[in-house]
């Protein structure tokens, strides 16, 4: 081989160099530059309702070919298995005697049954056979139709956005459709996959250098000034990086310094999502790692909480550092998820008291994805983050809503439990989710003797409440 390059060899770095540069301007021209002033083309908008009319007659044409081949198709139970009426315990018990006594088969307690022609009715009665059935009916609806597991898997859709993960029904149906997902496949993973890959990369690499150069400043204004404008701006590149068309609704009451910022939690990138659009004060786990580096020189620059592994279960001591951080005005709202887990983007469940605690004023956010585009949540138990991650960058786009609810403060009798479930309650209505009263760490856990605890109460309170009734008269 001589010293100097062929022609060929010459031509092709040349192109090669080419390309880079027009790629790279591109990306600074119409991505970078926008997410540093927080302008938008409309680009992102234009190529979501292009999706929508794609997706939709590919779901017409699914179940046309599908009928013309009698096949059956799967609709997912979107309110469950089993229609429930919103009805207390007591009720249904009274209800369900009541049924039982006109048919002969209340089967009430040995102390009462030679009363029951002309004694009380069977909803006063102490204990009775009947209530049995309700309890073994409950039991078997929450093994049928178990509202908590399945709130811990991907959401099913009612269409089809192309991606195989996300439908029963993808089959060969017509060669067009065919065709028209492996067109999709090659621009996911060829044109949408690297150049998401490049914005993620140049976001996270542009927030370590920056705020690591920002923590070198004295304290002050200045300081407090640039590390917000930095974090804007890497939070806007990161967000484009996944496509995500955001709208944000009554922007008025957005968080304010001194405060404590709550929302429901889908995925990891509920960070992103609310952190572009303003900064907060993060509280979590010290990792090792890629994300260790970011930590480290994210909290020189801005006043974030890490905790050691050994200190995240002192709750005296997390409660004392967030109490410290919200009591400085000047400091940013710190950003909280008290689920404590992702859920899957269809309810809320419940929220730990221990933000609830601290005398601040809670501002609640709800988040709302739109799973037609790419499915959001993150099943950790199935996927690692690395390949959630790519699971994200391969979809078409993560669309979704935030509201910004009014400020709310803890009234007065009112326990961190009760303020915790209306914070809760509010989040839920506002997002259109499931208020659920669960734990979510019944993804990994089980029950706790204390929710059986509860049950049994609340049915000892109705037969001792009966029978104190009954004394009486």
């Amino acid at each position: 081989m001589g010293p100097f390059m062929s022609p060929f060899d010459n031509l092709l770095c040349m192109l090669l160099g080419i390309s880079f540069t027009v790629w790279f301007t591109l990306l600074l021209v119409f991505i970078i530059v926008p997410a540093i002033f927080g302008v938008s083309f409309g680009i992102r908008k234009l190529y979501m309702k292009s999706l929508l009319k794609v997706f939709e007659w590919a779901t017409l044409r699914m179940e046309r070919g599908a009928k013309e081949k009698n096949h059956h198709l799967y609709k997912p139970y979107v309110n469950g298995i089993i229609a429930k009426e919103p009805t207390s315990l007591e009720e249904e018990l009274k209800a369900l005697r009541r049924r039982c006594s006109s048919c002969g088969l209340a089967g009430s307690s040995p102390s009462s049954s030679s009363s029951t022609s002309t004694g009380p009715s069977p909803s006063s009665s102490e204990f009775a056979m009947s209530d049995i059935f309700y309890f073994c009916r409950r039991g078997v609806e929450s093994i049928v139709d178990d509202e908590v597991t399945k709130r811990f898997s991907a959401e099913d859709l009612e269409s089809w956005n192309l991606l195989t993960r996300s439908n029963y029904n993808f089959q060969h149906i017509s060669t067009r459709l065919t065709v028209l997902w492996g067109v999709g496949v090659v621009i996911r993973y060829c044109f949408l996959l690297p150049l998401r890959l490049t914005l993620a990369i140049t976001g996270v690499t542009l927030l370590v250098v920056f705020t690591t150069i920002i923590g070198f400043l004295p304290n002050g204004r200045m300081k407090n000034f640039l590390s917000e404008k930095v974090h804007l701006m890497c939070y806007r590149i990161c967000v484009r990086a996944l496509t995500a068309i955001i709208t944000y609704h009554h922007s008025e009451n957005k968080p304010k310094n001194g405060g404590i910022c709550v929302a429901n939690h889908t995925s990891p990138i509920d960070v992103i999502i609310l952190a572009s659009d303003g900064c907060y004060a993060m509280v979590g786990q010290i990792h090792g790692g890629l994300m260790g580096v970011i930590q480290r020189s994210m909290v020189k620059a801005c006043p974030h909480i890490w905790f050691e592994r050994s200190e995240v279960k002192d709750r005296h001591l997390v409660a004392k550092r967030l109490s410290d951080h919200v009591e400085d005005k000047s400091k940013l709202p710190i950003l909280i998820f008290p689920e404590g887990t992702c859920i899957n983007n269809t309810s809320v469940m419940m929220f730990k008291k221990g933000s609830f605690e601290i005398a601040s004023t809670i501002y609640p956010v709800a988040i709302k994805y739109d799973p037609r585009f790419g499915d959001a949540f993150w099943n950790s138990s199935k996927f690692g983050m690395v390949n959630y991650l790519l699971r994200m960058m391969s979809s078409w786009a993560i669309v979704c809503s935030v509201w910004y609810l009014p400020p709310m403060n803890r009234q007065e009798g009112e326990d961190a439990v009760q303020f915790a479930n209306r914070v809760k309650a509010a989040i839920a209505r506002q997002g259109g989710l499931v208020d659920l009263l669960w734990d979510g760490g019944l993804k990994r856990s089980k029950v706790k003797d204390t929710f059986k605890e509860e049950q049994q109460k609340l049915y000892s309170k109705i037969l001792v409440g009966t029978h104190e009734d009954r004394s009486r008269s």
